[in-house]
């Protein structure tokens, strides 16, 4: 088939954060573009995820400070909270990112089929309506999903999928795993006055993150009430009659709660995709094996994003998306540089870091020097509460070069950010005393280690 045969230059598959950016650059390099999507155009960050979640976790914020308002000379009266009116605001602001999103596609030229469309061949994609349309390049860009282990019961729980449309707030929930996903939503439910039960296969949260930092956040989240069933995942649920969850691990006795989040994981979203029918075979987790170009065995498709199993955040996504377009239509060809990505866990309180970790950093260079900076925030002091932040950097020990950046407290995210760029830029330890500390601040505490 000749060139200008083909329906459309770039057909996505899959309108989230990789698939919407790789549509509108490719739109303004002036290709034909078009994508579909099955359900809401936006993908898990914007409908399911990140956004949403972060909402929460900006809501669930309040109990502390109105509980601290007191030490600040504010008298908060009748103080209550109310899980419908929270929900139904984030619900409102997916709508407007939705349709934010959609606008976009609008705007650029991007045409738009809203259902599920699979792999017909090379060239081909098969909308569900039964309609078969050619391409010239074919981005997938679907996603994961999250994963449900096989015990008994599992049709009674929920998965972050779900968490967001919870009818009234659970007096108690359960949460499986002990990933970002479950210690977050573990922060929001408890801020929230909910007994929250963690339990997990194995003896560690977050694993990945450094250590130090990890076990601060266990310390921090125990005594703030949360509760730790460690090498014991859900054997069984079972509903009573009364409508309450019987949680059953391991050799403890039952937990009741009202509800069961099972936060696991997430498997790129391959199933019935059609891949096979371009020679493309799924990896061992599901996933699409690409190239440093995203590219797979099959010249004429791409994959971007979760659904590759590359690196599961949504700016990579992105960055993914904008180089395949740039690729496939601009002027160069460029791969994603993934190291010394930045990430954060919007955990209460919050943890962030970038580069190597201190185990990792020993194992890689062997010869390396740390610093922390463990204190209490200025506003934990003035409000009486006990919890301390802990900054640390890992540096080589001759060159000095700041390795990893990591820390836990108050606002980390937003301060890693900028921290990131040093890193990133390879300054030194050196390079971070010779500035100049901006007081009082939480982040004056990065260039004031010795």
């Amino acid at each position: 088939m000749a060139e200008q045969d083909y329906d459309y230059d770039l057909f996505v598959i899959g309108a989230g954060s990789g698939g919407v950016r790789a549509s509108r650059i490719a739109a303004s390099h002036g290709a034909r573009v078009a994508v579909a999507e099955e359900y809401r155009i936006g993908g898990t960050c914007v409908i399911r995820g990140c956004v949403p979640k972060k909402l929460l976790v900006y809501g669930s914020h309040f109990a502390e400070e109105l509980q601290d308002a007191a030490h600040y000379g504010w008298t908060v009266e009748g103080m209550r909270f109310d899980w419908g009116t929270l929900r139904d605001a984030v619900l409102r602001d997916v709508d407007r990112l939705n349709a934010n999103y959609t606008q976009t596609l609008e705007n650029n030229g991007v045409e738009r089929f809203l259902e599920r469309a699979t792999i017909a061949g090379p060239n081909a994609v098969r909308l569900v309506s039964g309609r078969e349309i050619s391409a010239r390049h074919i981005l997938v860009a679907v996603g994961a999903w999250p994963v449900l282990p096989g015990f008994d019961g599992v049709e009674h729980c929920i998965t972050s999928n779900e968490v967001f449309h919870l009818p009234t707030l659970p007096r108690r929930i359960v949460i499986q795993g002990a990933g970002y996903i479950a210690m977050e939503f573990a922060g929001i439910f408890n801020a929230l006055g909910c007994e929250v039960t963690v339990v997990n296969r194995s003896d560690q949260i977050l694993r990945g993150y450094d250590e130090s930092l990890r076990d601060r956040l266990l310390q921090i989240t125990m005594a703030r009430g949360i509760v730790y069933r460690f090498n014991c995942p859900i054997a069984r649920v079972e509903k009573k009659d009364n409508g309450c969850l019987a949680v059953s691990i391991g050799k403890h006795d039952p937990i009741e709660a009202d509800a069961v989040l099972i936060a696991t994981g997430r498997r790129p979203k391959t199933d019935g995709l059609g891949l096979e029918n371009a020679g493309i075979e799924l990896g061992e987790k599901g996933e699409i094996p690409v190239n440093e170009f995203s590219q797979t065995v099959c010249p004429s498709i791409h994959a971007v994003g979760d659904v590759t199993d590359r690196v599961q955040l949504t700016p990579v996504a992105i960055r993914e998306g904008h180089a395949v377009a740039d690729g496939l239509f601009g002027a160069h060809r460029q791969a994603v540089d993934y190291s010394c990505i930045p990430t954060a866990v919007f955990s209460q309180p919050p943890l962030a870091g970038v580069g190597l970790t201190e185990g990792q950093a020993r194992e890689r260079h062997g010869n390396i020097k740390v610093y922390t900076s463990d204190f209490r925030p200025m506003k934990n002091v003035f409000a009486g509460r006990i919890e301390r932040g802990l900054y640390k950097l890992v540096t080589h020990a001759e060159t000095g070069k700041v390795l990893g950046v990591h820390m836990i407290g108050p606002d980390s995210p937003e301060i890693l950010q900028a921290a990131a760029i040093a890193v990133r830029a390879g300054l030194t330890k050196a390079d971070f005393d010779a500035t100049v500390a901006l007081h009082p601040s939480m982040a004056e505490e990065l260039v004031l280690m010795r």
